[in-house]
């Protein structure tokens, strides 16, 4: 598979989950999360499927599209794995992780936090979702759509 393609299954998979757990992220209480904003694509899309939705994104830097940058208020600029930590507790309907670098060695050291973090993250039958394994005894692993290739990109539930 070239990286292009690869590129188009992982954004394809993405969008895929995403308008899966949207209609039951909408019925909940609770703000979404947004781990890595890079160009803004996947912030923009929640903030159409989740209309008036708090959406709180966290990155080392800004450099989205000029139609993807959050409120001043809702951006947190910093290391995702320590600026994160200061949401713990606040009950998020959905985290979405898209920090996967490519790089199998350094997706093995995110692998090592990231579950974790987002367990805290996130409120009881709140979703994960993420281009890295979530392996967590809080994460209940979910079937993704039918379109989606298995270990393509990962669903979760907080149990």
């Amino acid at each position: 598979m070239t990286r292009l393609e690869n590129f188009i299954s992982r954004m394809t998979a993405q969008r895929d989950i995403l308008d899966q757990v949207c209609p039951e992220v909408a019925k909940m209480e609770g703000p979404v999360l947004e781990l890595g904003l890079g160009n803004g694509r996947t912030y923009h899309h929640l903030r159409e499927r989740l209309p008036g939705r708090r959406i709180v994104v966290f990155d080392r830097e800004l450099s989205a599209h000029a139609s993807s940058i959050p409120n001043a208020e809702d951006f947190v600029l910093g290391e995702i794995r320590e600026t994160a930590k200061r949401f713990i507790g606040i009950d998020a309907a959905l985290v979405h992780a898209d920090i996967g670098t490519g790089y199998d060695d350094r997706d093995a050291v995110t692998s090592t936090w990231l579950p974790d973090l987002i367990a805290r993250l996130l409120r009881v039958g709140g979703f994960a979702v993420s281009g890295t394994p979530l392996e967590h005894p809080l994460l209940q692993r979910l079937q993704p759509p039918p379109s989606v290739p298995a270990d393509r990109y990962f669903v979760c539930r907080h149990v």
